[in-house]
C-alpha cells in the first residue's frame, strides 16, 4: 500500500499539483522537486516560428510540452502578436503530444486535430503521422532546445520535411534551499519513491544532489528507492547511471503516479 509512504517528483511545486493531489488522496506524502528552470530564448521565438510558417508554407505544427505552448503564446502577447501567431498555427494540421498540451492549446484558441491515443511521447506522434499518409509534408515543431533528435529524425524517417524552432533551453534549478526537505529525508532513508519527469530532470536532479552527496552513496540509496520514469526516454537517462527504473505504462502524470502505487501493492 502507497498509504503512509513519501514520494517525490522532480517538478516544482506549481507543475506538481495534479502529482500532490493524487498523492494526497492516496493518503501518502507528496515532495516536489524543482529540479529545472527554463531559459526563452527571447521574443525573436515569435518571429522565427512565425517567419517559418510564412515562408515554408507548413502543413503540421506540432507541441511536444505545455511549456512550449506558454512560452510561445505569452511571448507573442506581449508584442501584440498573438492574434498572428494564433492565425498561423490555426492555419496548420495541430497535434499536441499529449493531454495536458492539447489542454494548454485549447486555451489559446487553437483546435487540436490529432492526439497520441496512449503512447504521449515521441514515439506516439510518430505513430499518428503513419496513420495520415503524410509522406512529402512539411511540419513545424516548436520546442525545448535541450530536445533529442529522435522526434525528428523519425518523421524524417516517415518521410516528411522537419523544422525544429527552439523556444528555450534548460539548466538546473538554482534555489536548491526548496530541496532541504528532500535531503534530510533521503539521507536517513525516509523517501519510498521518486518519480522522474523529464530527460533533463535526472540530469538536474544528480547535479543538485552530488553538491553534497557522494555519488557511490547516492547511487547506493537510490537502487534501494522506488524509481519511476514518466517514459523510455526518461528511463533511457536513468539508466545512464545504473539505475533500473519502472517506466509508466502512459507517459502522464496520472499515469507515474499509478506506476508507483502499483509498486507498493
Amino acid at each position: 500500500m502507497i498509504t503512509g509512504k513519501t514520494i517525490a517528483i522532480t517538478r516544482s511545486k506549481e507543475d506538481s499539483e495534479e502529482f500532490i493531489h493524487l498523492i494526497t488522496m492516496a493518503n501518502a506524502n507528496p515532495i516536489p522537486l524543482p529540479t529545472i528552470e527554463l531559459v526563452s530564448k527571447g521574443e525573436k521565438i515569435v518571429e522565427d516560428f512565425l517567419n517559418s510558417i510564412r515562408d515554408d508554407n507548413h502543413d503540421f505544427s506540432v507541441f511536444m510540452s505545455s511549456k512550449a505552448v506558454k512560452l510561445l503564446f505569452d511571448t507573442a502577447r506581449k508584442l501584440s502578436k498573438f492574434e498572428k501567431l494564433q492565425l498561423s498555427v490555426a492555419n496548420t494540421t495541430v497535434i499536441a503530444v499529449g493531454p495536458k498540451t492539447k489542454a494548454a492549446l485549447e486555451k489559446e484558441g487553437i483546435r487540436v486535430t490529432y492526439m497520441p491515443q496512449k503512447k504521449y511521447s515521441s514515439v506516439g506522434v510518430g505513430e499518428v503521422f503513419t496513420r495520415l499518409n503524410a509522406e512529402g509534408k512539411k511540419v513545424i515543431i516548436p520546442r525545448s532546445g535541450a530536445s533529442t533528435p529522435f522526434l525528428a529524425q523519425l518523421l524524417e524517417k516517415i518521410g516528411l520535411q522537419v523544422k525544429e524552432i527552439y523556444l528555450y533551453d534548460v539548466c538546473s534549478f538554482k534555489d536548491t534551499s526548496q530541496w532541504n526537505e528532500f535531503r534530510v529525508l533521503f539521507s536517513n532513508k525516509k523517501i519510498d519513491g521518486i518519480v522522474f519527469t523529464s530527460a533533463s530532470s535526472v540530469n538536474a536532479f544528480f547535479e543538485i544532489m552530488l553538491m553534497d552527496s557522494d555519488k557511490k552513496i547516492l547511487l547506493e540509496d537510490l537502487q534501494k528507492t522506488k524509481v519511476v520514469a514518466i517514459g523510455p526516454f526518461t528511463a533511457d537517462e536513468l539508466k545512464k547511471f545504473g539505475l533500473a527504473p519502472i517506466v509508466a505504462d502512459v507517459h502522464t502524470v496520472s499515469g507515474a503516479f499509478d506506476t508507483i502505487k502499483n509498486c507498493f501493492n
